[in-house]
């Protein structure tokens, strides 16, 4: 399934839901996202004060971090935000986030480079589900604790779910050969703004509810025919 953001249809992100549907990222997103993190790097090459690149977060915004500190403030922030607690996030939510995700910081307005898309597409595919607490999260700015949880995974710190196993995120990247993403300037803010945990929960109860619908409706015609009753007051 080609990944164009702005242009995931509905019935797209029903596939993803249902089962583990290759995704492949329209070549055409690749020079937008290679500009936006060459925007994002010069800023961190430089000496201006740049938030949450070169500064602090939140009440740390005039904190100034170094050059050779700018991973680990990245690093940081994923881990701090780890902090979800609950039984874990139902498989087909997970699949949503990360394919949201991947779409949503392929339009280029994030500053991430390709590495960090290609990974979420990657996991995605090779059918591992970063373990994501269901409770516990900051909707400041977006679903902070969930989608740290999913990064975290990224970089082989988290745990991840492989075929109903749960396992060291490490572990798993290894046995489907993938390299755990290292967060360069500002990707890991990237990651954890966004409402891709809503979102996908909010698409989670629709196509569970699609067909209850269906067949509530399908139930109330029956009745009224074995009742035979007036079709009158649906007019």
């Amino acid at each position: 399934m080609l990944i164009t953001p702005g242009l995931l249809t509905l019935e797209q992100l029903q596939s993803i839901h249902a089962s583990i549907t290759p995704l492949e990222l329209d070549p055409a997103c690749r020079d937008g996202i290679r500009a936006s993190a060459a925007l994002v790097q010069a800023a961190a090459d430089g000496d201006a004060p740049v938030y949450g690149v070169n500064t602090g977060f939140g009440k740390l915004a005039n904190q100034r971090i170094g050059k050779a500190q700018l991973a680990v403030l990245q690093l940081n922030l994923i881990r701090s935000h780890s902090v979800g607690v609950g039984e874990p996030l139902a498989a087909p939510v997970v699949r949503l986030m990360l394919a949201t995700k991947a779409a949503s910081l392929a339009r280029g307005y994030s500053g991430v480079r390709e590495v960090v898309v290609d990974t979420l597409i990657a996991v995605h595919n090779a059918g591992l589900v970063p373990h994501v607490p269901s409770q516990g999260s900051v909707g400041a700015s977006g679903d902070l604790a969930p989608l740290a949880h999913m990064t975290l995974a990224l970089l082989g710190e988290g745990e991840m779910w492989v075929d109903g196993q749960r396992m060291a995120a490490a572990y798993a990247l290894a046995q489907a050969a993938i390299a755990p993403l290292t967060l360069g300037p500002k990707e890991g803010l990237a990651l954890i703004n966004g409402t891709q945990t809503s979102a996908a929960l909010a698409l989670h109860g629709l196509f569970i509810f699609e067909p209850v619908l269906e067949a509530a409706l399908l139930i109330g015609a029956l009745s009224v025919e074995a009742a035979r009753g007036s079709d009158g007051p649906f007019d």
